[in-house]
């Protein structure tokens, strides 16, 4: 999680892109979820791989990881030399059983781990391939190539950004010999080659097929994630004040402390602790803390931390940064 989330600003200015809350957590909180259920057993280590980010960021993170494992390690990714680099970062946990995964993305799966399989690549069947890196299959459904971007169609199973080695060892090894040797695909350090290595002496990679593949890339799939979330999973709200005068249309999740008055919100609508939404329309949208909204319509849009709009009630469409104060006049 070392980037630093060019293409969601302004809403990582102040917030690396991980720590974005979805629905009352981090995004990389959920992520850590996702992944204990699929273990099925404890998790021993977490390592975040980060930028400069600052020890409050780092506070943050380590909570997060001791809520799932004893040992929480931060390491840092000082140049953004590749996937590969970032995973090398972290290599002091790359022994026996390891899951890698970019915290920017989150996925919904049911099935169970097999811990006997060299390695498991998580994938999603989607209609155009062209933009990703997929994977192809025999016909014993085991991995047999990588193609990244194919303009051609050769597979629709798109990598996701999550892997699983039964020997974190082998995987540090591989990586350790693209560094010693230079080896870079555009001046970076690729997981994939490291991946193809490891597959030309022997090792076996399974696919890992998932339900549903949220990303956070830009504002408008975070916002499309969140309403996938929200209609997917059970998210309860906390405990806010609404009036008689409000509407809420699920899905819909309100933090703690939240005060709606003569508002409709929903569907697809999450709104984190101690905002206040008063004479407003509000669907497909995600606000953030302490933010104040006043006779907005607002669909598609993204409010950042402590934002006051003051609107005209005509439909809109924004995204706004933390600490803004907007008035619309008529």
């Amino acid at each position: 999680m070392a980037g630093i989330g060019k293409r969601m600003r302004p809403h990582t200015l102040t917030t690396p892109k991980p720590l974005l809350h979805v629905a009352g957590k981090p995004i990389v909180e959920r992520l850590v979820e996702v992944l204990a259920h699929l273990c099925e057993e404890p998790i021993t280590e977490i390592a975040f791989v980060i930028g400069d980010f600052g020890p409050e960021v780092e506070k943050k993170l380590r909570d997060v990881g001791k809520k799932y494992a004893d040992t929480v390690h931060i390491c840092y990714q000082k140049q953004a030399l590749g996937t590969a680099h970032a995973v090398h970062m972290a290599k002091q946990c790359l022994d026996g059983p390891v899951i890698v995964a970019f915290s920017d993305t989150l996925f919904e799966a049911n099935f169970s781990l097999d811990k006997e399989a060299d390695g498991v690549i998580w994938v999603k069947q989607i209609e155009d391939p062209s933009q990703f890196g997929v994977v192809k299959l025999n016909e014993n459904n085991q991995i047999t190539g990588f193609v990244e971007k194919p303009q051609e169609f050769v597979s629709d199973l798109a990598i996701i950004g999550a892997y699983y080695f039964k020997e974190g060892q082998d995987l540090r090894a591989e990586i350790e010999y693209l560094i010693d040797n230079n080896i870079t695909k555009s001046s970076e350090y690729q997981l994939t080659d490291a991946l193809i290595a490891l597959q030309n002496k022997g090792q076996v990679f399974l696919p890992g097929k998932v339900d549903a593949w949220m990303d956070f890339g830009n504002k408008n799939v975070f916002v499309q994630s969140v309403s996938e979330i929200l209609q997917r999973w059970e998210v309860p709200s906390k405990e806010y004040v609404i009036d008689n005068a409000s509407t809420i249309i699920p899905p819909v999740y309100i933090g703690q402390g939240v005060k709606i008055e003569k508002s409709t919100l929903g569907p697809n609508v999450s709104i984190e602790e101690k905002s206040t939404i008063v004479n407003s329309i509000i669907s497909d949208t995600v606000i953030k803390k302490e933010s104040e909204l006043i006779n907005v319509n607002l669909k598609n849009s993204m409010i950042g931390n402590y934002v006051h709009i003051d609107g005209n009630q005509k439909p809109s469409e924004v995204s706004v940064g933390d600490f803004n104060h907007i008035f619309i006049d008529d």
